[in-house]
């Protein structure tokens, strides 16, 4: 059987052996000196002649050690409590070098896949914001990397499934490291509209073309971010993660409504809980060359299909389910889960399951 290092496999064993011996040898000290008290040994006695021969220091015997009785307890504490100590002693080693050990691979497999990356997100800060928006982003099949300097922040992180890096977004190495010169897009959502604005101009300085989001606390600070370069400004008291996550996700959708003139209809279907959105099929995607009713059918229920805008051709009213949806295509569609239609409309072929299907 192939294990992996996950912390289960690689801590879980030493965690459980140091824990199992700690309690053999707490069992060992307790019933030991139970048995010195049953002989009539008062307990200050019977703990000093246990822990001295658990811990084989050899001071001498504390009462004499005259009847078979005696004889009996003193070996068998003896055996047992200096074996319970060697046992200790090397579960304490192996744990210090497997925490060790991780402390030394874990950033480097962790940079290693970074560096693999590329068309990503960046998320600054993992706070109350950024752990709703990367969830949402890898719930909708985006790849995004987590750059937080809270140590146990970064460990939620982790433990969240994310790809997480060590650092201080202000810091332009920090950036870098996080693969700013591949990633497609940069969301600030620190809490602190100083820091925002400062990762901001660092974003913009190192990639002039990424896009960037940005949080603002105080309505103020939307103007800063504006001229410090953030593609779009986001109060999170009035939009939410929920609206940055459908801004990564469906970069044309403003474009679209712009262009169509519905921004009436988008306030009307928000009163009754969904949204409208536009994406553009990729070549590589799972609804390329698909048909609308078997795209909406792996969304499942999550959205439908309202206009088809193909090149050279604009198809009037929702298009028919046997209407095959090409790559290239802008598909408008009206979502109850933007981010479950998301999974949908831009996973790669062969990431979406429906039942026993693969596409």
């Amino acid at each position: 059987m192939r294990h992996t290092l996950t912390q289960e496999g690689v801590l879980g064993s030493p965690v459980r052996n140091l824990v199992s011996i700690l309690v053999f040898v707490g069992t060992v000290i307790v019933v030991a000196t139970i048995a010195y008290m049953a002989a009539g040994w008062s307990f200050a006695d019977a703990i000093y002649m246990v822990l001295l021969t658990v811990y084989t220091v050899g001071y001498g015997e504390v009462r004499p050690i005259d009847t078979p009785y005696l004889h009996a307890v003193t070996v068998g504490t003896m055996v047992l409590g200096c074996t319970g100590m060697i046992l200790l002693t090397s579960a304490l080693v192996q744990f210090m070098t497997v925490m060790q050990l991780r402390q030394l691979l874990s950033p480097n497999r962790m940079q290693a896949k970074v560096d693999k990356l590329s068309d990503h997100v960046i998320v600054c800060g993992y706070g109350r914001i950024g752990v709703m928006l990367a969830r949402d982003l890898a719930q909708g099949g985006l790849p995004l990397v987590v750059l937080e300097r809270s140590t146990d922040r970064l460990a939620e992180a982790e433990a969240a499934g994310h790809l997480a890096l060590p650092g201080d977004a202000t810091d332009e190495q920090a950036l870098v490291v996080a693969g700013i010169h591949r990633a497609r897009a940069l969301a600030t959502v620190l809490p602190d509209d100083a820091a925002n604005v400062f990762i901001t101009l660092s974003a913009r300085n190192l990639a002039p073309g990424i896009e960037i989001i940005a949080r603002g606390e105080a309505p103020t600070t939307e103007s800063k971010l504006r001229h410090a370069g953030a593609d779009q400004v986001v109060l999170p008291t009035h939009i939410g993660a929920e609206r940055i996550a459908r801004m990564l996700l469906y970069p044309e959708s403003r474009a679209a409504r712009d262009e169509a003139g519905l921004h009436r209809a988008e306030q009307a279907l928000d009163g009754v809980g969904l949204s409208l959105e536009s994406v553009t099929i990729a070549p590589q995607s799972a609804a390329a060359d698909a048909t609308v009713a078997d795209i909406e059918r792996r969304g499942a229920g999550a959205f439908l299909i309202a206009r088809i805008q193909r090149e050279g051709a604009d198809m009037a009213g929702r298009p028919g389910s046997d209407e095959i949806v090409h790559a290239g295509d802008r598909v408008t569609v009206v979502a109850r889960n933007p981010v479950a239609a998301a999974r949908v409309l831009l996973a790669p072929r062969g990431e979406i399951r429906v039942g026993r299907n693969t596409y």
